[in-house]
């Protein structure tokens, strides 16, 4: 199992704390920071989901003006572990 921290950028979110077995399956994320209900709602979404699926769908989600949100932050941890 890999456990990983992820910083995020531009965000109301701080950090990402991901645990992903040997098989690149999710396994928890842990978001510290942002709108706590929809954070666990993606969350329990992506648990047991492959790295690569997660990536597919949240990858160039954008919060308003912003040019990323925390489900991007989250395809940009996925795409950074090890």
């Amino acid at each position: 199992m890999a456990k990983y921290r992820y910083y995020t950028q531009g965000t109301c979110s701080s950090q990402i704390d991901l645990d992903v077995d040997d098989n690149g399956v999710i396994q928890d994320v842990a978001f510290t920071g942002g709108c706590n209900g929809n954070l666990q709602g993606i969350s329990r979404l992506v648990k047991g989901m492959s790295r690569e699926e997660a990536i597919a769908k949240l990858a160039g989600i954008k919060c308003g003006n912003k040019p990323t949100s925390c489900p991007d932050q989250l395809a940009q941890a996925l795409k950074q572990m090890p």
